[in-house]
């Protein structure tokens, strides 16, 4: 009796064990954390774009204040072109109530060179009447520091705002009294306007941008030495627009390495 109650359970236990052999294990769903926000971190590239005048001011240096009015330095259209860095960071994700898939915001520095001037002799400082010495101006280079502002109306398409600091290098040749009119100068300003960026591929986005800028000299009103006519004058201001189209490479340094979790 004892030896047929033992091949029972013997048997009993090895035909638990194969049952449960034969059963599908279960384990953890593999963990896979989300990606990074694809817009934030460095990123730097190229553009290229044109320009044109927005001179509004006035062109006599014997208006307001006499010999201290000041001018304004008329431009012709031309190109521009040159580099930027910068870094973003988004916020936010798909949803936001209906805002779209997140905002940005940022800073951007570029540095261009342009053709943007006017070879041809352009105001007469000392009289309004079409008689009478003049001179002509470009604008070498100029640069901008900025901020950037933006909503993303779909996960690869930026709408944005920027704003900032602007420095550029005037010239100036003929018109009278040379000492005082010739030569070239750094003034410094303003600049704002907005963009549209898309993110074409990982890591390459493209982008067409606007701005308005507005620099002047630095030097202080002075009967003694600083007339109208200098570069430097502090009314003596300098006003262009500017359309770019720009190519940025984003490196997302940083980004966290997705990891399975078993």
């Amino acid at each position: 009796m004892k030896k047929f109650l033992l091949s029972a359970v013997s048997l009993a236990v090895l035909t638990g064990s194969a049952i449960a052999a034969d059963l599908p294990t279960r384990k953890e769903p593999a963990y896979i954390p989300p990606p990074p926000p694809m817009w934030t971190g460095f990123y730097g590239g190229l553009n290229v774009g044109g320009g044109w005048d927005a001179g509004n001011g006035n062109g006599n240096a014997w208006n307001l204040l006499g010999q201290n009015g000041g001018v304004t330095n008329n431009l012709s259209g031309g190109v521009i072109g040159g580099g930027q860095v910068g870094y973003n960071y988004q916020i936010g994700g798909a949803g936001l109530g209906g805002l779209g898939s997140g905002f940005l915001i940022g800073a951007e520095t570029d540095f261009q060179g342009t053709s943007l001037g006017n070879p041809t002799p352009q105001s007469n400082y000392f009289f309004g009447n079409g008689w009478g010495p003049r001179a002509s101006t470009s604008l070498n280079w100029f640069g901008t520091v900025r901020g950037r502002v933006g909503i993303l109306a779909m996960p690869t398409l930026l709408i944005y705002g920027t704003g900032g600091f602007v420095y550029g290098n005037v010239s100036r040749v003929g018109g009278v009294l040379g000492w005082a009119n010739n030569g070239s100068n750094t003034q410094t300003g303003w600049t704002a306007g907005g963009g549209v960026e898309w993110m074409f591929l990982p890591n390459w986005s493209t982008k067409v941008e606007y701005l308005y800028s507005d620099i002047s000299g630095g030097n202080s009103n002075t009967w003694g030495g600083n007339w109208g006519t200098n570069i430097n004058n502090v009314n003596n201001h300098t006003r262009w627009n500017t359309v770019r189209a720009g190519l940025n490479y984003h490196f997302n340094w940083g980004a966290a390495p997705i990891v399975a979790k078993y």
